[in-house]
């Protein structure tokens, strides 16, 4: 019989888990062990000794053959004559000769595979840890579920990290058409809120001396899907205007559909399995400085107009067919509207983040109709004030309920000519 335990309390509550992948010997406890011929009385020396041991081990030649619970064992014992009968038996009388037996080069997720095939037993009564097929030491359930634990933790900090860092460079990919907004329209304003730290809403603005050009766009997905649809979007608009210019918006949504078809691999599949199916909703407007015009090509996105003087707010429906998608015809072409503007009319264009939030007393989308009420009811602020009415609306609006998507509008006010 073996009787030799450093004190495995000490090692219980902070495990040093091992740099890179860990393994099932960085959870292993040396314990005493006793062989199969040690009687029950002295298995009950053994844990009136050593009050922390939950399980010891009893071994063959050094192999283990079984696992005896202190709590069961000690139940066993305490019943009536129980030790009279029992003290001097064998202690394989009250062995567990199934227990979970491990090799301490095991990885902890293989090990947490096959704790988890083990059920309640494993987590109560721990596990065997071998060295060649020696015994080493007993691994604890409570501690393979703390090392699990701060394993996924770390993971999650380590993912949460690169978001966060994703997100510094989604915003700086954007920060051009911030600051080319800014520059070209006095009067203008936009909101861009991811539902987490990276969203899939981009918006992409250009000044040219005879206009500029507008597009706030909804990818497929949120979060880092989402994001990774965005960069895809986005640079495939980016080269379809250094290749066409900004000021025709129909071509310019047809060639980003061709870009995402292609990159995304939905079309061409002789097996019919497409890579994905995904792909972006649109406003593109040109605004064409001589005619004070909007050209405008919608995809599944519409624009609220209210002009000067107006009673009610115009709505500028786009076509209802998204970019991209496996069933979008890569020729399909996109109809150019032209929207006539006076000094003073107000642009606004939104993903359906806004349109689709569920809130109110009946949980109900917050829709176009209350859209169009808040521009009429703000009509005189600027185009900050605007948005900021907006999204006053909105947070009274969705109160307790969850955010459902990205958030991303635009709002401007048409100026006199220089």
């Amino acid at each position: 019989m073996t009787d030799t335990l450093p004190q495995p309390s000490s090692r219980s509550a902070d495990i040093a888990v091992r740099i890179g992948q860990p393994r099932a010997e960085d959870l292993c406890i040396p314990s005493p062990s006793v062989s199969a011929e040690a009687t029950n009385g002295q298995v009950m020396e053994v844990f009136s000794r050593h009050r922390d041991l939950n399980s010891l081990a009893v071994t063959e030649e050094g192999r283990p053959i079984g696992l005896i619970n202190r709590g069961i064992f000690l139940s066993q014992l305490s019943k009536p004559f129980h030790q009279e009968l029992y003290s001097r038996k064998s202690c394989i009388a009250f062995m567990d000769k199934t227990p979970l037996v491990v090799d301490a080069g095991m990885s902890i997720e293989d090990l947490t595979f096959r704790t988890v095939e083990y059920g309640e037993k494993a987590l109560a009564d721990g596990f065997i840890i071998t060295r060649e097929g020696l015994f080493a030491g007993i691994g604890q359930g409570l501690q393979l579920m703390q090392v699990v634990a701060d394993m996924q933790a770390a993971r999650n900090r380590q993912i949460m990290h690169s978001i966060e860092y994703a997100s510094v460079i989604q915003r700086a990919m954007l920060r051009t058409s911030r600051e080319t907004l800014q520059r070209a329209l006095p009067d203008a304003d936009l909101v861009w809120e991811p539902r987490d730290v990276v969203g899939g809403d981009f918006y992409h603005f250009v000044a040219r001396p005879d206009g500029w050009f507008g597009a706030v766009a909804d990818c497929t997905g949120h979060g880092v899907p989402g994001a990774f649809m965005t960069l895809i979007a986005s640079s495939g608009l980016t080269q379809a205007i250094d290749q066409s210019g900004p000021a025709d918006p129909s071509l310019l949504l047809g060639a980003v559909n061709r870009s995402i078809k292609q990159m995304l691999g939905q079309m061409g599949h002789a097996d019919d399995t497409p890579g994905s199916d995904d792909g972006m909703d649109a406003a593109c407007f040109w605004y064409d400085a001589a005619r004070r015009s909007l050209l405008f090509a919608g995809a599944r996105c519409s624009l609220f107009v209210l002009h000067p003087g107006a009673d009610e707010v115009e709505m500028v429906d786009g076509d209802r067919q998204g970019v991209g998608y496996v069933g979008s015809d890569i020729d399909y072409t996109w109809r150019n509207r032209v929207v006539p503007l006076r000094a003073g009319s107000l642009l606004f264009v939104t993903t359906d983040g806004l349109i689709d939030q569920i809130g109110g007393p009946r949980a109900i989308a917050f829709g176009k109709r209350r859209i169009r009420e808040r521009l009429l009811a703000c009509r005189d602020r600027s185009a900050a004030g605007i948005n900021l009415c907006m999204q006053d609306a909105l947070r009274a609006w969705q109160g307790p309920h969850r955010r459902r998507d990205d958030l991303t509008f635009f709002c401007c006010r048409f100026q006199e000519p220089q």
